[in-house]
């Protein structure tokens, strides 16, 4: 399978870069400042910080539990239970098809920042990070990791991804769940160019009760290439060939067509409930991330 390697590793992730991850994660504090970690636990009880529910006392329970004012009321012995808060689970699910490797930067160098720099935010933020490349299936991928200093972790596997192959996301959604125990976000970050549609894999996340999120990256040179004459086209997945005549209107009409593609894939998110953002490369990658804090949900 032919590979697209992408900016050297000294690039990629260069002294520039890291401090702009802090810049980020500072940043993401401001934003959030005030909001409750708490808007996100699980349906779990135990011993936490915040009241749930009584159950009946049973012989061998913890006294220190009881609830002595109901007591008083009600002559019962009941216990109380707790909210438990656990850490939330990111997984970035990073196409790793042959299609990322164009564009200018190419959309996989791009990708890979966005993915570091918001995993580096959550792993501040005590969540626990996971990144999972694929192309036709799901690739080898980041264990899930928790804490500040396991960026340099994410940052030498993102190094060593490559793109290249065609892509199924349905295939590579559906083995992310089957091999994923434990529910949390699941951070698309994908051109989205599937033959087959990205519309299948993104229902399986939410019918497996996974919270999808979609960061469609775009080059803006793919809407109005640059072509002129008679062509031959290839495909960067398939190796397929395609004769064409490229007139201005045969742009324009492909330009239009272009447009309604992004405007299905942000329709199905809005119909679906699935936080969707644009990500064209010539916008630097802290004010997507930057974008995609402020629009919330994200980071608590």
């Amino acid at each position: 399978m032919n590979s697209v390697a992408g900016a050297p590793d000294g690039v990629l992730f260069d002294e520039a870069f890291l401090k702009k991850l802090e810049y980020l994660h500072i940043v993401s504090k401001k934003v959030f400042s005030g909001a409750a970690r708490a808007e996100r636990r699980s349906t779990k009880t135990g011993q936490g910080v915040e009241f749930a529910d009584h159950r009946n006392y049973a012989v061998g329970d913890d006294l220190r539990y009881i609830d002595w004012s109901v007591y008083g009321r009600l002559d019962k012995l009941l216990l109380r239970l707790f909210e438990e808060e656990e850490d939330l689970w990111i997984y970035f699910l990073l196409d790793a098809s042959a299609s990322m490797g164009f564009g200018e930067p190419p959309k996989f160098d791009y990708a890979r920042r966005v993915v570091a720099a918001l995993a580096y935010v959550g792993l501040a933020n005590l969540d626990r990070v996971s990144v999972a490349p694929f192309n036709d299936g799901l690739g080898a991928r980041l264990d899930p990791t928790r804490g500040k200093a396991q960026v340099f972790k994410v940052l030498e596997f993102l190094r060593g991804a490559r793109a290249g192959g065609m892509t199924s996301t349905a295939a590579a959604l559906q083995a992310f769940v089957h091999r994923s125990k434990r529910r949390g976000l699941a951070v698309l970050v994908s051109d989205l160019y599937d033959p087959a549609g990205y519309e299948e894999g993104l229902n399986y996340l939410r019918f497996h009760k996974f919270e999808p999120y979609v960061i469609h990256l775009l080059d803006p040179a793919e809407a109005r290439p640059a072509l002129r004459g008679d062509l031959e086209l290839v495909d960067a997945e398939t190796g397929a060939l395609r004769a064409v005549t490229v007139t201005p209107r045969v742009l324009q009409r492909f330009a239009r067509a272009h447009e309604a593609y992004l405007r299905r894939a942000e329709e199905f998110a809005r119909t679906h409930a699935v936080p969707y953002f644009r990500a064209p490369l010539d916008v630097p990658f802290e004010e997507l991330v930057l974008r995609i804090f402020r629009a919330g949900g994200f980071v608590k």
